[in-house]
């Protein structure tokens, strides 16, 4: 394995980097791994293993009550199983 060292972190940086840390329970040098890997776009978590991509994501919380509720309706209506079509 590589090592690199990395001076001169700010403030919010160390205290982000510490939080990850905290968070997930681990290390602080695994953290700043985790950190670097997906901010080089390269699969790590054993939570993100299974997404395809983030695309969308700047899209999480920008819909109004309504429109989640109208969603909720739509897709309600695909939940409902045929029994006809399992015989």
């Amino acid at each position: 394995m590589k090592q690199l060292t990395i001076r001169g972190f700010d403030e919010a940086v160390a205290r982000e980097i510490e939080r990850v840390a905290r968070a997930q329970g681990i290390s602080l040098n695994q953290a700043v791994q985790n950190i670097l890997r997906k901010g080089a776009g390269l699969v790590l978590d054993r939570e993100d293993a299974g997404i395809v991509g983030r695309s969308l994501d700047h899209l999480i919380g920008t819909w109004s009550h309504e429109e989640a509720d109208h969603l909720e309706r739509v897709v309600a209506e695909l939940e409902v199983i045929d029994d006809s079509m399992w015989t």
